[in-house]
């Protein structure tokens, strides 16, 4: 176990080696990193600060695809900073295909999807309940073009905490970390747009130029968008809708 944390100790400080990007890191961004499952490059965190300080109101901040939920609590923790009270709500259907992954040999993990599914849930659940307990974010446990749906009809929906949650309203940021495919981030970026508010921001993961994954290759849509501007890319693309 102690060179498990020496390992990633050593990949992450490599990481924040790395030229290119503002990096913000503290003590308690790094702690949540490293007890947390889940790969979060360093540059979103600026995207996060920036955005969160810079939010036109109290209106909820999204986050499409959460996983252990790194990167909720992470939100969670700069809301606090800014002394915003503005809810977190998830979406993520924690849904990960066994047969889709390339192993090393051909004995299968023992676990199945349903059991990885709540095992990956449990964690998300642990790690709010650590992290964020002051301002508990909420997680529907849908996909992202369901969960906009329920939001565009106002429902009220209960999260994996069986809490009650209205989906209602406008967003004052959205962090879109989902189905990565360029059909489904264009998707994301449209559902987005119809709740988000003038002068509300919109986070894409993993959009840096370099990224192979074809979200990146929708940034270049984004761009001629006149909707919308380039705040910030560090080295992910955050947008700020301007009309």
């Amino acid at each position: 176990m102690k060179y498990i944390y020496w390992l990633l100790g050593r990949i992450r400080n490599f990481i924040l080696s790395l030229p290119g990007y503002k990096n913000i890191s503290d003590f308690n961004t790094n702690l949540m990193s490293i007890s947390i499952p889940g790969f979060l490059h360093p540059g979103n965190l600026y995207c996060f600060d920036y955005a969160i300080n810079n939010l036109p109101s109290d209106s909820p901040v999204v986050e499409i695809g959460s996983f252990s939920g790194l990167s909720t609590n992470i939100i969670s923790y700069y809301l606090r900073l800014h002394n915003r009270a503005n809810k977190v709500i998830c979406a993520d259907p924690w849904n990960i295909p066994l047969e889709s992954g390339v192993s090393r040999c051909d004995n299968p993990l023992v676990i199945s999807e349903k059991q990885l599914r709540n095992f990956i849930k449990s964690n998300f659940i642990k790690s709010i309940n650590g992290f964020s307990k002051n301002n508990l974010p909420y997680l529907v446990e849908s996909y992202s073009n369901d969960f906009f749906e329920s939001w565009k009809k106002g429902q009220t929906v209960k999260d994996v905490l069986k809490r009650k949650v209205e989906l209602t309203g406008k967003i004052s940021f959205c962090y879109i970390d989902g189905d990565h495919s360029y059909k489904q981030t264009k998707e994301d970026f449209k559902n987005v747009n119809k709740l988000l508010e003038v002068g509300g921001f919109i986070l894409f993961d993993d959009s840096a130029p370099y990224e192979t994954h074809e979200c990146a290759r929708f940034m270049k849509d984004i761009l001629k968008d006149k909707r919308y501007k380039l705040v910030v890319k560090n080295p992910n693309y955050l947008f700020q809708k301007i009309t």
